[in-house]
C-alpha cells in the first residue's frame, strides 16, 4: 500500500526544499529511531546514552509515538519556529482538536488506556506535555544546531539538485526506497502502512530534511501554507554529531581579528564565509572570501585536513560547511588578540 501525493504544472512549480528542520517532526522521527535497533553506527551511542538520561515521565510520549504506528497530529505536526515555541503552541492546542486527533489515531489502532482522558484532563495533557518537553531536552536539545546548520546546507544542495536535474528528478531522488515518482503522482511507502491520496490542488509540497528519520518519509497534510514530505537527509557533514554532543554555541562570536591571528586573514575570511554560507560551492565561495577560486579550494582542503570543514561533492560540485570543530572555533568568545602574549 502507498500514498499517494497528485501533482499538477502549478504544484511542480510550487514544491521547494526548506532550510530549516521542523522541531516536532524530527522529535517525533527522534522518538521512532530509539525504539528501533537499526542503524546501530550511527545511532547506537546515542541511543544508549538517551535510554540512560531519560525519566520515567518519557513513557508517555512513548506510549503515543510508536513505531510504524500512526501518531497524534498535534504531538508531530509540521510548524516552523524555535523548539521552545513550538513546543509551547503545543501546551495550547485547543481539547478538540486534542479529541480530534486521538479519534484518528484511535482508528488505526487502540490508545493508552490514560490517553483517552487527554482532551477532558488539563493537569493529564500538561503531564504530556512535560512528558513532550523532557524528550526534546534529551533527543534533539544538544544537538539541535547541528541539526539546523546541516539543514541550511542540505536544502542548498537539493536546490541545486533540482536545477541540474529538474524538479521531478529532485522528487525522484528525495527517498529512492521508500518514494516513487510515477509522473503525475508521487507515491510514498509510509512506516504505518498509510493508503490514500493527497491532492495538492496548486500548493505545491515542502520537502523537510530528518536526521533521526534516515528511512521512512512522513506526511504532514495539514501544514500550512502548503503540506509537507520529510525525506532522509543526505547528511555527508559530519554524522558523529548525532552520536556525540555538539558544542554548546557561545554567547558572543569570535572578532576576527582573533581568528585572523589563529589562521591568517584569507583562511579566516574563508572559514567565516563558510559559517555564514553553509553549503557554498567553490566558486560561490571564492566571491565570498574575496579570493580566486584555486586559493578557495586550497584554503578548504586544508581547513578540511584540519577537521574544521566537511566537504561534500554533489556531481562535479564540492559543497563547503562547517563540522562541530569549526562551529565551536567561529563561536568561540575568546581568540588569541584577546591575550596581550597572543
Amino acid at each position: 500500500m502507498v500514498y499517494r501525493i497528485h501533482f499538477t504544472v502549478d504544484d511542480l512549480a510550487r514544491t521547494r526544499v526548506s532550510p530549516l528542520s521542523l522541531p516536532l517532526m524530527e522529535l517525533s522521527a527522534a522518538v521512532r529511531t530509539l525504539q528501533q535497533r537499526g542503524h546501530a553506527v550511527r545511532f547506537g551511542a546515542w541511543r544508549c546514552r538517551a535510554l540512560a538520561e531519560l525519566r520515567p515521565e518519557a513513557r508517555m510520549v512513548l506510549d503515543l509515538i510508536r513505531t510504524r504506528r500512526w501518531a497524534p497530529d498535534f504531538l508531530t505536526r509540521a510548524e516552523s519556529g524555535s523548539p521552545d515555541e513550538v513546543l509551547e503552541r503545543v501546551r495550547a492546542t485547543p481539547r478538540s482538536q486534542v479529541r480530534s486527533d486521538l479519534a484518528d489515531v484511535a482508528a488505526e489502532g487502540p490508545l493508552p488506556s490514560w490517553a483517552h482522558h487527554l482532551a477532558d484532563d488539563r493537569d493529564l495533557f500538561r503531564r504530556l506535555c512535560d512528558s513532550l518537553d523532557h524528550m526534546y531536552s534529551v533527543l534533539l536539545s544538544p544537538h539541535w544546531q547541528q541539526i539546523t546548520s546541516n539543514a541550511t546546507a542540505e536544502g542548498g544542495m537539493r536546490t541545486r539538485q533540482a536545477l541540474a536535474g529538474g524538479m521531478e528528478h529532485l522528487l525522484a531522488s528525495a527517498n529512492p526506497r521508500r518514494v516513487r515518482w510515477n509522473a503525475p503522482v508521487l507515491e510514498v511507502t509510509m512506516a504505518s502502512g498509510l493508503d490514500g491520496d493527497l491532492l495538492l490542488e496548486g500548493r505545491g509540497l515542502l520537502l523537510v530534511p530528518s536526521y533521526f528519520g534516515p528511512q521512512w518519509s512522513a506526511v504532514c497534510t495539514a501544514a500550512q501554507p502548503q503540506p509537507v514530505l520529510t525525506y532522509p537527509a543526505h547528511s555527508p557533514w559530519d554524522t558523529r554529531s548525532i552520536i556525540a554532543p555538539s558544542p554548546k554555541p557561545a554567547q558572543h562570536g569570535t572578532p576576527p581579528s582573533a581568528l585572523a591571528a589563529l589562521l591568517g586573514p584569507t583562511r579566516a575570511a574563508v572559514l567565516t564565509s563558510i559559517a555564514a554560507h553553509p553549503g557554498c560551492s567553490t566558486k560561490e565561495l571564492a566571491l565570498l572570501a574575496g579570493v580566486a577560486p584555486p586559493n578557495a579550494s586550497q584554503h578548504a582542503t586544508t581547513l578540511r585536513r584540519a577537521g574544521l570543514v566537511h566537504t561534500d561533492r554533489y556531481r562535479n560540485t564540492a559543497l563547503h560547511t562547517l563540522t562541530a570543530l569549526g562551529t565551536t572555533l567561529v563561536d568561540c568568545p575568546h581568540g588569541p588578540s584577546d591575550s596581550p602574549h597572543g
